[in-house]
């Protein structure tokens, strides 16, 4: 706290504007001073120059950091071959199908019975615009993309003790909440109560920003209006002919709307990584690993479950056994290894590297994440509620509910994503089998949409923390142990280098591994050329 009488900097006006109204409101304070600017992207390198003829890598795992680097050092001129434990390349690129069959840890198999053109995306299942790696090889493999929509404002927020469990519009919430702040705000800066020194030019600025974005009168308040209606939507819509006139809809109560903490998950759309505009492949997330294994599947043997890594000052020999074709264990030896195995998977298997950096593998757990689809008999999110794409937020275990962004206004049924489970609430829907873990989720998704109960058919259910080939959805850091562990996890030992989204800032990202993927043959390509 600052001491009273002293001058206030603008850095620190828009410092208290963050602390009272969130990001969005000071963003736009910055921009109207002129503060705000966005951050140029910088492509990572190509390959340059050639490797000496007949060097050779293995790539460990078929998932996209492992694809990408085995397509680049291909392309370089190296001799590579990858080994995959699953029947299929992606990794957790992946789309669930009709005919789909998956068995977890336990033995629980499920098989998808989703109509043709329908589909579930148990991992990724979006593209941001600025996530341009994977963007560039969607093009260069010829993967078509659709828009993603990540807000929709006419989807719900939702909270279990708020407005009687009745799930409120996002535009709504939105329009109410920033009206509220804006008009403190504006009261604030209007009546000197910063009780800081505050330039006259400063105030007017802000005060037009708040107006602007609050949707407030002349008197800085937010109230029943059309200008409010503008924002949140009116009780009547303007029409044609003699009724057309629109009637506006009332605010809910600030107070109210403020207790109800509904708000929680509103900003959400604002954070860069969801920010419009995002994209999907057509058909499904999986369509992406598909293209890669297309123009990789000379190199690629399935059904290898690698079991011992080592290495000397010659090489690297690999030890995995085909899971199709009972003990015996086979090698691969090569000059140098990718390694992308999920550090859960990673740590059990016996491998000769630093201290270090095993110690990094070992630090990092894995997030136990739970995606709960279903196919309905219709589109009854559209048909009813007029919801076209989009996520409804709920502080319910599920958080959310996702609406498909393809094949709208189409007469047929659809898929929806009833529950993206984090946390406590994930490690206990991933000790149910797959039956209740569905069961629970459509109950609470229910409670959003009552017609879930008449109109679900069949669901999916994928627990990732019972994935035998990741034992995890992604890679869990904090600051301490990246400060402490993450150099050495991406530093190269020997002729061994890591890579995936656990090597990477962006975790749990499709970015995040083709990064990495890109960042670790750039330090093999390196050691190769100085030898």
């Amino acid at each position: 706290m600052m001491a009273k009488g002293l001058p206030m900097t603008r850095r620190q006006l828009l410092s208290m504007i963050g602390y009272a109204a969130g990001a969005s409101v000071m963003y736009q304070s910055m921009t109207s001073l002129g503060y705000a600017a966005e951050s140029p992207y910088r492509s990572g390198k190509k390959l340059q120059g050639a490797p000496k003829k007949g060097s050779s890598v293995v790539v460990l795992g078929a998932g996209l950091a492992g694809m990408v680097a085995a397509l680049e050092l291909r392309d370089a001129g190296y001799k590579v071959k990858i080994l995959e434990y699953q029947d299929r390349a992606g990794g957790r690129n992946w789309s669930w199908y009709g005919g789909t069959e998956y068995t977890e840890l336990g033995g629980e198999k499920q098989v998808c019975e989703f109509d043709e053109g329908l589909y579930l995306n148990p991992g990724p299942w979006r593209i941001p615009y600025h996530h341009y790696a994977v963007l560039e090889y969607c093009k260069r493999l010829n993967v078509k993309l659709e828009p993603f929509i990540q807000m929709n404002f006419n989807a719900y927020l939702h909270a279990q003790n708020a407005f009687d469990g009745k799930p409120q519009r996002y535009a709504h919430v939105v329009s109410d909440f920033r009206g509220g702040i804006s008009e403190l705000l504006a009261k604030a800066v209007n009546t000197d109560k910063l009780d800081m020194p505050v330039t006259d030019e400063d105030k007017e600025i802000l005060l037009a920003a708040l107006k602007n974005h609050g949707a407030l009168n002349d008197e800085y308040k937010y109230v029943k209006s059309l200008d409010t209606s503008a924002r949140r939507g009116y009780a009547k819509a303007p029409g044609g002919g003699l009724n057309a006139r629109p009637e506006p809809s009332e605010p809910i109560n600030f107070k109210e709307l403020i207790d109800s903490r509904v708000w929680a998950n509103m900003d959400v759309h604002f954070l860069e990584e969801f920010q419009n505009t995002m994209f999907q492949p057509v058909g499904g997330m999986g369509k992406i690993g598909e293209a890669f294994h297309r123009e990789l599947k000379d190199l690629i043997q399935l059904n290898a479950q690698v079991v011992e890594i080592k290495q000397d000052d010659n090489g690297v020999t690999i030890s995995y056994k085909d899971r199709n074709g009972g003990e015996e264990v086979k090698t691969e030896t090569a000059d140098w290894c990718v390694c992308t195995l999920p550090l859960s998977v990673l740590s059990q298997i016996p491998m000769n590297v630093d201290r270090k950096m095993q110690d990094a593998i070992n630090a990092v757990p894995y997030a136990p994440a739970v995606k709960v689809g279903t196919q309905y008999k219709r589109r009854f999110w559209e048909e009813d509620e007029q919801i076209y794409g989009g996520i409804s937020y709920t502080d319910l275990p599920i958080t959310q509910i996702s609406y498909p962004s393809d094949n709208m206004f189409s007469s047929g049924k659809g898929v929806l994503l009833n529950g993206y489970v984090f946390g406590v609430d994930a490690v206990q829907f991933s000790a149910m089998p797959p039956k209740e873990r569905i069961a629970k989720a459509l109950e609470y998704s229910a409670q959003i949409h009552p017609q879930i109960k008449e109109e679900a058919e069949n669901s999916m259910a994928m627990a990732w923390s019972r994935v035998p080939w990741t034992l995890g959805c992604f890679g869990i850091w904090t600051d301490r142990k990246r400060e402490e562990h993450y150099d050495n996890l991406c530093r190269m030992d020997g002729r061994i280098v890591l890579a995936g989204e656990h090597a990477s800032y962006i975790p749990a990202w499709m970015e995040g591994a083709m990064l990495s993927g890109l960042a670790a043959i750039e330090q093999l390509h390196e050691k190769a050329m100085a030898q």
